[in-house]
């Protein structure tokens, strides 16, 4: 029974401390709040964080804060854009902070940038080969060629070499005609006298 008695006040305990600094977590946020008024955006912040007299460190993590608490930045014309640094390009938003809707364009336009740098990318690499084999086309020009390549026919029996000499069809009034009787003429003439000579 005794020792029931020191479970329950060591959870006492427990409980106990732990609200304490449940507490001081709220009292520190609740300073650290009130360190600055609020702010409508980023430029607001930065002006109030400029007023303080304060040292670098807490100016820097003041800067941080509001850079953290508003995601866009005015324009001149008014309005605001908010710079996506995945896609190195701004877009104009409503507000200090992107919508849900704004946050939908801002990721369709991240996905469409992504599907065009993958483009890009097999672009290059189908150009990159496409250049290596250039190159090696090329310098495949510059080996020396072997022997020339002849060129038989398939199947040399089968084919006679044509006499010209001989026409099949000629006509009696043709020039080609006269001309191909005269000089079959004239070489009978010669193979008959080259045959009676001893």
């Amino acid at each position: 029974m005794h020792r029931l008695l020191n479970i329950g006040v060591e959870r006492r305990l427990v409980m106990h401390v732990a609200w304490v600094l449940l507490a001081l977590v709220a009292l520190w946020l609740g300073f650290r709040e009130s360190e600055l008024p609020l702010a409508s955006d980023f430029e607001e912040c930065v002006e109030q964080v400029q007023v303080k007299r304060l040292s670098n460190d807490e100016r820097v993590a003041l800067m941080t804060d509001c850079n953290v608490r508003f995601a866009g930045r005015r324009k001149a014309g008014g309005g605001y854009s908010y710079f996506d640094f995945m896609q190195g390009r701004t877009f104009d938003i409503a507000g200090p902070n992107p919508t849900v809707e704004e946050h939908k364009q801002i990721d369709g336009a991240y996905m469409a940038f992504l599907d065009a740098q993958r483009r890009e990318a097999i672009l290059a690499e189908l150009a990159k080969r496409q250049n290596e084999r250039l190159r090696a086309d090329v310098e495949n020009m510059g080996q020396p060629v072997g022997p020339p390549i002849e060129l038989t026919p398939k199947n040399p029996a089968t084919k006679r070499p044509i006499d010209r000499s001989k026409s099949t069809r000629c006509e009696d009034g043709s020039l080609t005609c006269s001309w191909v009787k005269f000089s079959a003429a004239v070489k009978n003439a010669f193979a008959s006298s080259s045959g009676t000579k001893p």
